[in-house]
């Protein structure tokens, strides 16, 4: 236990950290030009207005490097973004404090970069990893009115993506993510085409919120078990309002491993239809979708059945069944609450019953499968 002098102490040996930090940055405040390198701690004192060249605006080329914009913009000239560059970080950096407008790749990287409190509006690719590995640090920022938030070159990247408080609305598609391993935590995505493409690696996402996007994500698995989602983890977060979860081209979620821990899904425009081989569903509420969750194997040449468990889970005022589990597929089913649902509580015909689940007042009757109390 710490206590109170231990606490304050703590707290002014951390304040003194920061202090000492603060003062050993030195900046250069200045009015940068067009296509400079930087090589040391700068600060903007205007907004830069560059044409649009294939020359990046700013160029950041040395280790350690702190670009402050200052509150400004930079941003690109003329009506179309060509094949322009706002801020390439050729080395380990931070870019802070302003915006980048305009832009084909607003800010690309090949090192292990941290973005703090930028906005980065209406450029074609807000955020592009160029190659190789690295890790990228978003905190505090937005992203706005892009085709594509993040990508990276295909195939040829690798690393990590840790996004915190950040907004995301507006764009195309938000997130995709191509063997990176990736954490998003206390972020919302709104407004979005496509919020999240898994194409490879994992995706861990934390107290945040994905509401009114025309779908939540795209996960399609390839028979080759080759670039796929190898893991999809929701906690502690929010998924309502949105018109789909898949997208139209691929409805379903297919993910080696998917786990939803302690999450409200509600009000969506349809139901989740889960392949995975293994999951862990758990202290979820699921209540007033267009469907409830259907789970089943992954489309592989040989399925393995799907196992893990579904447990203490609410399926409240759904559409559809509330919870419906494919033949072949074998989770564990136990303590779920299904109830005012307008198909079945719960349909599991091939699921392991692991007790305790109960069903009331649904449509089509209580369960199939699996034992419920009323």
């Amino acid at each position: 236990m710490v206590t109170w002098p231990l606490a304050l102490l703590l707290l002014a040996a951390t304040t003194a950290k920061a202090s000492t930090q603060e003062k050993s940055e030195a900046f250069e405040a200045r009015a940068v030009r067009c296509g400079e390198v930087l090589t040391r701690n700068t600060r903007l004192t205007r907004d830069l207005i560059c044409a649009g060249t294939p020359i990046p605006a700013l160029r950041i080329a040395a280790p350690g490097v702190v670009l402050d914009l200052g509150g400004h913009t930079v941003r690109r000239a003329g009506s179309e973004p060509g094949d322009t560059v706002g801020i390439s970080a050729e080395s380990d950096s931070t870019v802070r404090n302003g915006t980048i407008r305009g832009f084909n790749r607003g800010y690309e990287y090949n090192a292990t970069v941290h973005l703090h409190q930028v906005a980065l509006v209406d450029n074609r690719i807000a955020i592009f990893h160029t190659n190789g590995g690295g890790g990228f640090l978003l905190t505090d920022s937005r992203v706005s009115g892009s085709v594509v938030g993040f990508s990276s070159e295909f195939d040829a990247t690798s690393g990590s993506i840790d996004i915190r408080g950040s907004l995301f609305t507006g764009n195309g598609l938000v997130l995709f993510v191509d063997f990176h391993d990736t954490r998003i935590s206390g972020s919302t995505f709104t407004a979005n085409q496509t919020a999240l493409f898994c194409y490879s690696g994992n995706v861990l996402i934390r107290s945040s919120t994905f509401t009114e996007n025309a779908s939540v994500a795209e996960l399609t698995w390839s028979n080759g078990r080759f670039d796929n989602c190898y893991e999809l983890v929701f906690e502690n977060s929010i998924l309502a309002n949105n018109t789909a979860f898949g997208t139209p081209e691929s409805p379903d979620w297919q993910a080696f491993d998917f786990q939803m821990r302690n999450t409200w899904v509600m009000n969506n425009g349809e139901g989740l239809r889960l392949a995975a081989q293994t999951l862990d569903v758990r202290g979820n509420l699921w209540w007033d979708n267009a469907g409830g969750l259907t789970l089943s194997n992954l489309p592989d040449f040989e399925p393995v059945p799907q196992e893990g468990p579904v447990r203490n889970n609410r399926f409240l005022s759904n559409r559809g069944d509330g919870l419906r589990v494919l033949p072949g597929s074998t989770p564990t089913l136990s303590n779920n609450v299904c109830q005012g649902n307008t198909g079945w509580g719960i349909h599991a015909p091939t699921a392991i019953d692991g007790g305790g689940n109960v069903a009331r007042g649904n449509g089509a009757g209580g369960c199939v499968g699996v034992a419920c109390t009323p």
